[in-house]
């Protein structure tokens, strides 16, 4: 069966389940697990921030980043289909009391001009807009990204306005691989940033937010009663570890594989459309008339694995436990239907 559900589907390699074995613990509450602070180091450095702390997962450290950045009654500005809207079951509004103002955006891609344009102004009959999330790639949207200008015009009106930002880089390391850029220079531009160490990285568990000091220490605070404090995290912060050291560089050969898998799609029957394929994600539009479970049925019967992205979208992830091998079997189901 090829698996191209998502890329949080991965298995560890040998090399990674090695550097778990050998993983250095301590209690991770009690601040005495080297290998999660030497992992909390490494991603705060690599997005050059302050500080890091390591959660379950991708939910967990969008949810806390965003808490902390603001307080109950104040408003976030996100794409609407962004994921800490749709896919983290509601936790903004009842962990941070929250609302949203909800903006369509280039394929999921804000500009400085539309954010400014849904700023509330002050008055007591709306509420105070207080963060504006980004979200890169654009998972929704099929893995489009920002580029580092984009973003940089985007701080700019947040600063004029006194806006927090924060970035769900849940997939930001694809953006990276497409933009060349340094992840270095993303640290200047967010309060916050949340990286997911288990899906192009291929860890089995984890998430890293990093960001300024003040925001890191608060954000320990809500991890406990979120209940993310974790003991000894050192066997899964290992694994993170080895996907920042060794799994970043080959994550362009994902996109490689997307793009042939997206030729291939568009030709079949069923398909009257595939969105740009951009890094990972491959999303085909369905024809009027075709039933989604009837594909997935169809495919899966033929061992091919997707998810439903809506009623008529339909979603391929490559990742680093599908090889060319699996893309040649990939293509072979796909023609059947051609």
């Amino acid at each position: 069966m090829i698996d191209l559900r998502s890329d949080t589907v991965t298995k560890p390699s040998p090399a990674m389940l090695e550097a778990m074995m050998r993983a250095e613990v301590g209690d991770d509450v009690f601040g005495e697990d080297p290998s999660v602070l030497a992992l909390e180091r490494k991603a705060a450095d690599l997005l050059g921030a302050e500080e890091g702390i390591f959660c379950p997962s991708g939910t967990m450290t969008n949810q806390i980043g965003i808490n902390v950045l603001s307080n109950p009654y104040e408003e976030i500005i996100c794409y609407q289909g962004a994921h800490i809207y749709r896919y983290e079951g509601g936790g903004i509004a009842g962990t941070s009391g929250l609302s949203f103002r909800l903006l369509e955006g280039n394929r999921g891609r804000l500009s400085a001009r539309e954010i400014e344009e849904n700023i509330n102004p002050e008055d007591i009959y709306y509420p105070k807009s207080t963060v504006i999330e980004l979200e890169n790639t654009v998972n929704k949207s099929g893995g489009c990204y920002y580029t580092l200008n984009e973003i940089k015009r985007i701080y700019i009106l947040a600063q004029q306005h006194g806006l927090k930002m924060h970035l769900d880089g849940a997939r930001l390391f694809n953006a990276l691989a497409e933009t060349g850029e340094d992840p270095n220079d993303y640290g200047q531009y967010f309060d916050t940033i949340s990286i997911c160490l288990s899906k192009g990285l291929g860890a089995p568990v984890g998430s890293v937010l990093v960001g300024h000091k003040k925001w890191i220490t608060k954000a320990r605070r809500v991890r406990k009663f979120m209940g993310g404090g974790m003991r000894q995290a050192g066997y899964l912060a290992a694994a993170g570890l080895y996907a920042l050291e060794n799994n970043i560089d080959r994550l362009k050969e994902d996109h490689i594989r997307a793009k042939a898998l997206g030729e291939v799609l568009s030709k079949c029957k069923f398909i009257k459309a595939v969105n740009p394929v951009d890094t990972n994600i491959v999303i085909g539009q369905l024809k009027e008339g075709i039933k989604m479970a009837d594909i997935l049925a169809q495919l899966k019967k033929k061992g091919l694995l997707a998810v439903p992205m809506s009623t008529m979208e339909i979603r391929f992830v490559t990742h680093l436990d599908f090889n060319d091998k699996n893309l040649t079997q990939a293509i072979k189901i796909l023609k059947d239907f051609s």
